[in-house]
């Protein structure tokens, strides 16, 4: 995460008693997701947008970008960058436990990641102390899955988890979502799954199943 760059914060009109952090994709910054905030309407809830730091991505020739790490290829069966997902998880665990000490309680703090996002908030969210109450992992997959097997923590074995993605996705195929989806269904986790006639995008109706998902 950028920690000079403060995170796009939008607070709710009603009293502060859940929060959502979600986490943009490769390229992109806090400011990303920010307009979707008015549709959810939900007057207790605060949203967090922070932003990844900016580095070189391997894959697009070394060009710096905002990403929460990087990325030599697409393939998932060749090494991963461990430090840039550890280092990006840790940032989002720290934002998850600025939230707790303001009183917000641990099931009541949500994650939300799009593509490069979703596979940190899964990472985050499923080796974090306490169980929270659900991570949206939109277009995305699990990164560095044996590094999880062993970090996961026992406590997120009760979040929730609901993975959204485009069945025309080219970018990162809906494979790759569902082998993850199923790979923590094997661990025992509670993993909804939900696909859209899109390519690597967010649509409405998949907006609209994410508010019925949370249901704050």
């Amino acid at each position: 995460m950028d920690l000079q760059t403060p995170p796009v914060i939008i607070n709710p009109k009603e009293t502060h008693q859940s929060t959502i952090i979600w986490l943009h994709g490769l390229g992109a910054d806090g400011h990303d997701f920010a307009p979707v905030v008015p549709s959810f309407r939900f007057l207790n809830t605060k949203f967090i947008f922070p932003h990844a730091k900016r580095r070189p991505i391997s894959i697009n020739n070394g060009l710096v970008m905002r990403g929460w790490y990087d990325i030599s290829n697409l393939s998932l069966d060749q090494r991963q960058d461990e430090r840039g997902v550890i280092e990006s998880s840790e940032s989002i665990q720290d934002l998850i436990r600025q939230e707790i000490k303001l009183g917000i309680l641990p099931e009541n703090i949500y994650l939300i990641g799009f593509s490069q996002g979703g596979a940190i908030a899964l990472f985050a969210g499923l080796t974090f102390e306490k169980t929270l109450g659900g991570i949206i992992a939109l277009s995305t997959y699990l990164p560095i899955a044996e590094k999880f097997e062993k970090n996961k923590s026992e406590a997120s074995l009760k979040t929730k988890i609901l993975f959204c993605h485009g069945d025309q996705d080219d970018l990162l195929p809906i494979f790759l979502g569902k082998n993850s989806c199923e790979k923590l269904k094997n661990w025992g986790y509670l993993v909804d799954w939900k696909d859209y006639p899109m390519a690597h995008s967010v649509c409405p109706q998949e907006l609209a199943d994410i508010r019925g998902w949370l249901g704050l």
